[in-house]
């Protein structure tokens, strides 16, 4: 009987009232470095724009000659590298990977 409970135990969590806690199988929010990291891989591998020219600081429009529809689509590539869902109108705000990055640096639910 002492097992069966112990057994249960390891695997019941109980919030403490006033605690924060996360499930220990989510995988930790990714730094600065590594959302940095992936933002340009995705805008570099995106077919209509220039990997040379891609830096952090890069404009999707007047640094990478992306048009409105290309754009979203660069959006809606962040939004599965990192499985999240960005609003329209926060999708709208993201012209540039400086704001790509810290639109998903700053989303809690970033993987």
């Amino acid at each position: 009987m002492q097992s069966l409970r112990a057994n249960f135990l390891r695997q019941m969590r109980v919030p403490v009232k006033g605690a924060s806690w996360r499930f220990s199988s989510a995988a930790p929010h990714p730094d600065m470095e590594e959302v940095t990291d992936r933002v340009l891989s995705v805008v570099k591998s995106f077919p209509k724009a220039d990997p040379s020219k891609v830096t952090p600081s890069s404009h999707f429009e007047k640094d990478l000659g992306l048009d409105s529809l290309d754009t979203v689509e660069v959006v809606m590539a962040i939004e599965e590298e990192f499985a999240l869902e960005i609003s329209d109108g926060e999708a709208d705000k993201i012209d540039s990977c400086t704001a790509a990055i810290n639109y998903v640096s700053a989303h809690p639910m970033a993987k």
